[in-house]
C-alpha cells in the first residue's frame, strides 16, 4: 500500500453526505464552485435515516394552528422556550426566519409533502409544540429528505466519494486546507486540498450504551476533528434523551419509535396500568417536551413502577385501527416485523435512550463559520441553536436553512482566497499518525474500550446525574485513556475498519471527556440536564459551557433576547427540579 493513494484539490470540501452535508454540498454547486463530499461509510449505506424515527416536520411558516396565528418569530420565541434559556437567540431567529425558504427549497428539489385538499401541506403538531407547523410525508419525512437532496445532488453531478475515513483535518496558521484520511476498504490514503471545509458528521450520542445511532455513527467525530484543528465545543453536556426508544430485539435495542406516535394520540403506561405523565405535566401529557417526558420515564423505571425489563409502555390500542395503519404504518410494520407486536392491540415497551447532540462544536450564529479559519460546522455537529431542549422539528430545519448559508459562506471564502494555504508538515503529521496506528500491537481491544466507554457514560452521565458520579466518571476515563497507549489495530480480510475503530475510540474518549466536565461545572437542573443533588434552575448558570482540552471548561454568557421575540415568549416554567 502506498503511503498517498489519492490526492485531489477542491474548493469546498464537505466531510459528511447525510442531510446536512448534502444540503450544503449542492448550496456549493448551485454558486458554481467546485465542491467534493466525502463520508466514511460505503457507497451502498450512505442514508443516515435508520429505524423509523426520521425527522418528522418542517416549519412551514406561516401556518395556522386551530384558532391561532403562526409567524416566524412565534417559531423563534417557542425555540427559546423550549431550550430554557440557554440557545443563541440569534440562531433561533436565523432558523425561523428561513425555515419558510427551507421548506420551499426541498419542494424544488423534488420532495413530496402529505398535502390537503387545496394543495397546501398537511401539518402536525409535534410532541413539544404549540402549533401545528410541521409539514411531513407521513412517516418518511426523514427519509423523503435524503431521497431528495441524494437526486438533486445527482443532478449537480456533486462527486461523493464513499468509504473515506477522515482522520484529521488539516491547518496552518489558524487556517483549514484540507483533510486527510484513508479508504476503509483498502487502506488507501486520501489527501484532499481545500481553501474551506464544513464538517457534518453528526453529534456524540454514540457514547452511550443505549442509543438510536446507528453502529460506528455519531461516535463524536465531529467534536474530535474540530478540536484538534482549534475550535472549541459549547454544551458538550446537553444531551437529549428521547423518551421512546426499543428495548428489544438486542439489534434494534435503541431504535426510535417515532415522535408521531404520541403526536397521533398514544399514551404511556407505567406498569400499574396508570397514565404516569399526570404526575409531570398534566397539561401536556404525552405531548410535553422530549427532556420532561425522558426524565417522567426515567423516574417510573427508577422508583420500580417500570416493565420487568426496565421500561415503560407506550400505548396505541385505544386508537381507531384505520387511524394505526394509515397515519402509522411504518411503525405497525416494523414491530411486527422486529417483534411480531400488532400495536393496534398491544402496547410498545420503551425506555429513554441517547438521542440527539444539542451541544457541539462552538459556531457563529450568522453563517456556523468556527475559530478556525475557513471551518464551518453544520447540523448536529454544531450548537447554538437548541440550548438545554429541542422542539422537534428544529431538527431537520436546522440543516436546511444552516446547510445553505454555510455552503454559500463557503463558497464566498473560497472565491476571496487570494493563495492557497498549504503546510507540507502538517501532511506529514496526519501520515504519520496513521502509519503509527497502524502498527500499533498491544493487548488492549479498541472495541471492548469503546465499550467501556459507554458502559461509564450510561452510569455516569445519563438522564439523571450527580456529583459523585461524574467525579467516578472522569476517573474511570483516566484509566481508560491509560489503556489506550496499548491498544492493537489487525487489519484482515474485512479491510481497515479496524483502524476507523481506534479513531472512533479517540474521538469517543475526547467527547466523553468534555460532557463530563461541563455537566460537572452545571450544579443545576435545567431542560434535558438533571442534577439529582441540585434540583433547582441556578439563574447564575444560565451560560454556555464552553470546552477546549487547553483551556478546560469556560462559562460564556448568552447574547440577550430581542424584546420583540421576547415577549412572545410564555413563562419558562421555574418548576423543572428533578421529580423525586
Amino acid at each position: 500500500m502506498s503511503s498517498l493513494g489519492h490526492q485531489l484539490a477542491t474548493s469546498v470540501l464537505v466531510v459528511g453526505a447525510g442531510k446536512s452535508g448534502l444540503r450544503a454540498a449542492i448550496e456549493v454547486a448551485e454558486a458554481g464552485v467546485a465542491v467534493i463530499a466525502v463520508l466514511k461509510r460505503p457507497a451502498d449505506d450512505i442514508p443516515t435515516v435508520t429505524g423509523f424515527s426520521g425527522s418528522e416536520g418542517a416549519p412551514a411558516n406561516p401556518g395556522a394552528g386551530p384558532g391561532r396565528s403562526d409567524t416566524w418569530e412565534r417559531n423563534a420565541a417557542d425555540t427559546l422556550r423550549e431550550g430554557h434559556l440557554l440557545a443563541d437567540p440569534r440562531a433561533a431567529q436565523v432558523v425561523a426566519h428561513y425555515a419558510a425558504q427551507g421548506f420551499h427549497d426541498m419542494g424544488r428539489y423534488g420532495m413530496r409533502f402529505d398535502r390537503q385538499g387545496d394543495g397546501g401541506p398537511v401539518r402536525r403538531q409535534l410532541g413539544d409544540g404549540r402549533y401545528h407547523r410541521a409539514a411531513f410525508t407521513g412517516e418518511y419525512t426523514g427519509l423523503e429528505v435524503q431521497r431528495a437532496l441524494r437526486d438533486r445532488a445527482k443532478q449537480l453531478a456533486i462527486p461523493v466519494l464513499p468509504g473515506v475515513y477522515v482522520t484529521r483535518l488539516l491547518v496552518d496558521d489558524g487556517a483549514v486546507f484540507g483533510a486527510y484520511g484513508f479508504d476503509v476498504v483498502d487502506g488507501s490514503r486520501y489527501l484532499v486540498h481545500a481553501d474551506s471545509v464544513i464538517l457534518a458528521t453528526g453529534g456524540h450520542t454514540r457514547i452511550w450504551r443505549r442509543t438510536s445511532s446507528r453502529r460506528n455513527e455519531n461516535t463524536g467525530g465531529s467534536f474530535r476533528l474540530a478540536v484538534e484543528a482549534g475550535a472549541r465545543l459549547r454544551d458538550p453536556e446537553l444531551v437529549q434523551f428521547h423518551p421512546a426508544g426499543l428495548i428489544t430485539p438486542e439489534n434494534a435495542a435503541g431504535m426510535l419509535v417515532s415522535e408521531a406516535a404520541r403526536g397521533e394520540g398514544g399514551v404511556l403506561l407505567n406498569n400499574l396500568g396508570e397514565r404516569f405523565m399526570t404526575r409531570y405535566d398534566a397539561e401536556r401529557m404525552e405531548l410535553s417536551s422530549r427532556d420532561r417526558v425522558a426524565l417522567a420515564s426515567y423516574t417510573e423505571i427508577r422508583e420500580g413502577r417500570g416493565t420487568q425489563a426496565g421500561g415503560v409502555w407506550l400505548d396505541l390500542s385505544h386508537l381507531p385501527r384505520e387511524t394505526v395503519l394509515t397515519r402509522l404504518p411504518r411503525v405497525h410494520q416494523t414491530l411486527l416485523d422486529l417483534q411480531m407486536l400488532d400495536i393496534t392491540r398491544d402496547p410498545i415497551e420503551v425506555a429513554p435512550t441517547a438521542q440527539y447532540s444539542l451541544g457541539g462544536v462552538w459556531v457563529r450564529p450568522e453563517d456556523h463559520s468556527t475559530e478556525v479559519n475557513g471551518l464551518f460546522v453544520i447540523g448536529e455537529a454544531a450548537s447554538g441553536l437548541h440550548g438545554a431542549n429541542r422542539l422537534e422539528e428544529n431538527s431537520l430545519i436546522e440543516l436546511l436553512v444552516y446547510g445553505r448559508i454555510a455552503g454559500r459562506a463557503a463558497a464566498e471564502y473560497s472565491a476571496r482566497l487570494t493563495s492557497q494555504q498549504r503546510s507540507p508538515a502538517a501532511v506529514r503529521a496526519a501520515e504519520a499518525d496513521v502509519s503509527r496506528l497502524l502498527a500499533a500491537d498491544g493487548d488492549q481491544s479498541v472495541r471492548a474500550l469503546q465499550r467501556s466507554v459507554r458502559h461509564l457514560m450510561t452510569e455516569r452521565a445519563g438522564v439523571v446525574r450527580d456529583e459523585a458520579g461524574l467525579a467516578a466518571g472522569l476517573a474511570g476515563l483516566d484509566e481508560i485513556e491509560a489503556r489506550m497507549a496499548d491498544v492493537g489495530v489487525h487489519i484482515d480480510v474485512g479491510g481497515f475498519q479496524d483502524l476507523a475503530y481506534a479513531y472512533d475510540l479517540r474521538s469517543t474518549v475526547l467527547a466523553a471527556r468534555a460532557t463530563l466536565e461541563c455537566a460537572l461545572e452545571r450544579r443545576e437542573t435545567r431542560g434535558c440536564h438533571n442534577r439529582s443533588d441540585y434540583p433547582d434552575v441556578d439563574a447564575d448558570l444560565k451560560v454556555n459551557m464552553v470546552w477546549s482540552p487547553t483551556t478546560g471548561v469556560r462559562r460564556e454568557p448568552v447574547p440577550p433576547i430581542p424584546t420583540h421575540i421576547a415577549e412572545l415568549m410564555y413563562d419558562v416554567s421555574a418548576d423543572t427540579e428533578l421529580l423525586e
